[in-house]
């Protein structure tokens, strides 16, 4: 394997949204930093069943439903 072309690999602590922690190693950030995580397996609608509503961060959703609400694709 060449020498120095690999990122460091170096253990940080992940903080879930619920408050829970551990420690894990990664390539992120530098060693002993926390990555606090906005959505995790335990809030995401993909693992939860998808009766959770995302966040609509930055007004996208807003901005969307402004521009194309009134749109009807064929409804009757």
């Amino acid at each position: 394997m060449k020498k120095d072309i690999h990122p460091d690999y170096h253990t940080i602590r992940v903080v879930m949204t619920d408050g829970t922690e551990y420690f894990t190693r990664s390539t992120w950030g530098s060693e002993g930093e926390t990555m606090n995580l906005d959505i995790d397996p335990k809030t995401h609608p993909a693992w939860t069943g998808g009766s959770q509503q995302l966040l609509d961060r930055g007004g996208r959703l807003s901005k969307f439903n402004s521009r194309f609400g009134g749109l009807s694709f064929g409804k009757k």
